[in-house]
């Protein structure tokens, strides 16, 4: 069993500077990695929609914590699901990673290629994040979810963008550990292998390129504020997610927050933002994804949802 300790964020208005975020969830466990946590999310989610291991046709795990790297962490996922002979890859766009895995999904599906696919986003962002820098060890917690997208001729992903510019990498990065400066005892000492983020840079583009990416999917499928039911955004702070509903004219009610709950789990946001609104979501209700990640990348998914528990 998995165990996630619940981190507070004291603050006397219950959002600390405006980020929104009031708790965060942190993995703990020697030994344990992205891919347990993505694994749980698997597990339930074949349980939930009585899909048998056997009948999964693809994993695609979005991830910027792989346990390794090599080999990915949806081949692990996968090991420990009992999901076996298949292809299984990770997808890495930073906090983007959820509607790029989406969207590469979708091309197999239209395709007739296969028939179920899961998708993960998941990431132990504890563990590459200095918890003496208060910039940025407040913003970030661990956490997986999964769905499952399947061929369906009234409802699913209808459009997808996905955009990157790389030239915002030294706005949000992490500095070593890489092929570019391989982890040597020199840049652990100098603590090289945490986050680095300039938020007033990030803001700034993370407000613009969502709205942006929203904002061209709603004209190219020739939709109003009021004929989508909900923006699902990823959780980086509560202004920008305000900031970016507020361009598309979209009200707070049909807005999906979680970051109070969850804080930024990267990858992991936008399907635990669907997890956690399920009870409120009706089949064929219209939906925008919109995310922005290091490096950077931003990207949406517009589609309408399916699943129905009944």
């Amino acid at each position: 069993m998995l165990s996630l300790r619940k981190w507070s964020t004291p603050a006397t208005s219950g959002s600390p500077n405006g980020l929104g975020i009031r708790e965060r969830h942190i993995l703990k466990g020697k030994g344990l990695g992205t891919s347990h946590m993505g694994a749980q999310a698997v597990r339930g989610l074949l349980t939930k929609t009585r899909t048998a291991p056997s009948d999964v046709d693809l994993l695609i795990c979005a991830t910027t914590t792989p346990d390794f790297v090599f080999p990915s962490t949806a081949n692990l996922i996968c090991d420990m699901c009992a999901i076996h002979s298949i292809g299984s890859f990770d997808v890495q766009a930073a906090c983007s990673g959820f509607v790029y895995a989406l969207t590469i999904a979708s091309q197999f599906i239209e395709t007739g290629k296969f028939r179920k696919i899961v998708v993960v986003g998941a990431d132990k962002m504890s563990a590459i994040i200095d918890y003496t820098d208060r910039a940025t060890c407040v913003l970030f917690g661990d956490a997986a979810g999964a769905v499952m997208i399947e061929p369906n001729k009234e409802f699913g992903i209808i459009d997808t963008v996905i955009r990157s510019d790389g030239s915002g990498m030294p706005h949000l990065h992490q500095k070593a550990g890489g092929s570019r400066m391989p982890p040597t005892a020199e840049t652990v000492a100098k603590r090289l292998h945490y986050v680095h983020q300039e938020g007033a840079a990030v803001y700034k583009f993370a407000v613009a390129r969502m709205a942006e990416v929203a904002t061209e999917l709603m004209k190219r499928n020739r939709l109003t504020g009021d004929k989508i039911d909900w923006l699902v955004p990823h959780q980086a702070n509560l202004r920008i997610i305000e900031a970016t509903a507020e361009r598309i004219k979209l009200p707070a009610e049909r807005v999906m927050i979680t970051i109070h709950k969850y804080g930024n789990t990267t990858a992991a946001t936008i399907p635990l933002c669907l997890w956690d609104y399920e009870s409120k979501l009706k089949p064929g209700q219209r939906l925008i994804l919109a995310a922005f990640g290091g490096g950077f990348t931003w990207g949406g998914v517009y589609l309408t949802w399916a699943y129905n528990p009944q």
